[in-house]
């Protein structure tokens, strides 16, 4: 898939994000879900957050700040399919889960638009990158500027899905 193609890819999906965040009421988008663990608010909080470091280490990467290090095997496979590998849960980084917190809708809205203006601004960088110039993602190993972007995608899509898991969870209960 190309740079531009993901890109397209990511403007949808983030779409969706702030068409839930409005869809959700101040009390529930802050409140932990019954099926536990993450409120909207934490995933807006950790998805946007991560999703901005992503474009720092996208944008070190482009700029020739990363090693020539090999993408794993693996790795290379969840990019080509655009998906996780299916699992109960993943557990975050703890450098990551230790920044994650319940903040407000206008807070979740101000990271959104943050992350936008973040990666429209390093967007432009992945053309002209070397394929060589690899930083390090804290659970995939080493990405190129191109592998962060499918790497935000695939991210973004995955907790899109977990936020509908926690709808569902509210209709459940009623």
């Amino acid at each position: 898939m190309t740079a531009a193609k993901i890109r397209v890819s990511i403007h949808h999906i983030v779409e969706a994000y702030k068409a839930k965040l409005s869809s959700y009421t101040d009390e529930i988008f802050e409140t932990t879900p019954p099926i536990n663990g993450w409120s909207f608010s934490e995933v807006y909080c950790h998805i946007f957050d991560s999703s901005i470091l992503s474009t720092i280490a996208l944008e070190n990467a482009a700029n020739g700040k990363g090693e020539d290090k090999p993408t794993h095997f693996i790795v290379k496979l969840i990019l080509l399919f655009g998906a996780l590998p299916p699992a109960k849960k993943y557990e975050v980084p703890k450098r990551l889960a230790s920044r994650v917190k319940k903040i407000s809708k206008t807070e979740a809205l101000d990271f959104i638009l943050e992350f936008e203006k973040t990666l429209e601004n390093v967007y432009t960088q992945i053309a002209k990158a070397s394929n060589r110039s690899k930083t390090k993602h804290p659970r995939l190993g080493y990405l190129n500027s191109k592998q962060w972007l499918r790497f935000i995608e695939i991210h973004l899509k995955h907790h899109l899905k977990q936020l509908i898991r926690i709808e569902e969870s509210y209709l459940q209960r009623t």
